[in-house]
């Protein structure tokens, strides 16, 4: 198989995978024991907290481990609406973010709360000055991704950021698929609150964590015991949790080659796909985008025809978000960029990682150019 749907999730790393083996193992103790090998196993989570802290500017005390990138959300949005209600019920998202930022602002509207969903352009691309414009005195938080999931878009993150900090709004953003493929620094993006999910890394599934800033008040939405400051109980998946470290520490140390990777492999695909393929519409931004992702929708082709015969042919994609795969509902990212119900059914997003190699690329781009010749014919 080839493998070119990443950004649903990535194969865990084998470096990883022996990280976390004798945690499943000889070192299954609970962290929260009294004993000296449950305090030893407390003590690693501590240095894999350091280690994760490191890697996007932020101090220990910052890090909040969680269950991945939907709960981080949950938990950022929702924490974040309940502690500074009295302040404000306002609330600012888009239109292109993933499902668990959309369906926790819709959550919160049952509650009371007002969420403004703003635009993005025919690009993909939201623009901070349309933010701003939105903002309110009763205003207390932005969420704003980092990069699309569907298109791979990088959203003006700095600019919305430093709007939000000249406002006095906290600014959240869903870094999980810009983490890995971009440095972060959450100094420079002057973020108050990030979400991150380790299999998107080649980390193990069922991890992440949210960064939340010095100062920032959160409201737990979870009750139990004093995990994680209070903030997240439950017993601390530790095996996961030294996973994700390590593939964090991988990540940085290796950023560099992975960007350079990605670049080279994303832009040769992009440019076979659109050159040699006539009736294609890009999906976007070519100059605000990581490469690792690329999206298109091709005339008098169905997303799901494709899809079906791309995989009998050995290759994995997709049409978009793992999330909503399978509902028959057709991709809102598209859908509020500006494109027809026909482009939004005719996607196809291929998303590459550090597992695909120039042989992946011909194979993929040869098959996608017979399959659509095919499906048209037909």
């Amino acid at each position: 198989m080839v493998y070119a749907d990443n950004a649903a999730t990535t194969p865990l790393d084998k470096r990883v995978l022996e990280a976390m083996l004798p945690f499943l193992q000889d070192n299954y103790f609970n962290p929260s024991s009294a004993y000296r090998a449950s305090i030893r196993v407390k003590s690693e989570i501590s240095r894999a907290r350091a280690v994760i802290a490191d890697t996007i500017g932020a101090k220990e005390q910052e890090i909040t481990f969680t269950s991945g990138g939907t709960e981080s959300d949950n938990l950022a949005i929702k924490g974040a609406a309940y502690a500074y209600k009295n302040k404000g019920r306002h609330i600012i998202t888009t239109k292109i973010e993933h499902p668990a930022v959309l369906n926790t602002c819709r959550h919160l509207e049952k509650e009371g709360f007002e969420v403004t969903y703003a635009d993005a352009n025919e690009n993909g691309r939201v623009e901070a000055s349309k933010i701003e414009s939105l903002i309110r005195p009763d205003t207390i938080l932005v969420s704003v991704m980092y990069v699309n999931n569907e298109t791979g878009v990088i959203q003006p993150v700095e600019e919305i950021g430093a709007i939000c900090k000249k406002h006095g709004v906290l600014f959240h953003t869903d870094a999980v698929q810009a983490y890995g493929h971009l440095p972060i620094d959450v100094n420079a993006v002057n973020a108050d609150m990030l979400s991150v999910s380790a299999h998107k890394i080649y980390g193990p599934k069922g991890t992440g964590f949210l960064y939340v800033r010095n100062g920032v008040s959160l409201e737990n939405v979870l009750d139990g015991g004093e995990q994680e400051s209070g903030l997240r109980p439950g017993t601390e998946n530790v095996a996961g949790i030294i996973g994700l470290a390590k593939a964090a520490e991988l990540m940085k140390a290796e950023l560099p080659k992975r960007m350079e990777k990605e670049k080279n492999l994303g832009n040769l695909l992009y440019e076979r796909i659109s050159k040699e393929i006539p009736g294609i519409k890009v999906n976007t931004d070519p100059e605000h985008r990581v490469p690792a992702i690329v999206n298109f929708s091709f005339e008098r082709i169905q997303g799901e025809t494709l899809l079906i015969n791309l995989d009998m042919k050995g290759i994995a994609a997709s049409t978009g978000s793992a999330c909503t795969q399978g509902n028959g509902e057709l991709s809102h990212v598209l859908l509020a960029m500006g494109r027809s119900e026909d482009e939004a059914a005719a996607s196809l997003r291929l998303s590459l990682g550090c597992m695909n190699s120039e042989e992946d690329i011909r194979y993929i781009a040869d098959t996608l150019c017979n399959t659509i010749k095919y499906l048209r014919a037909i």
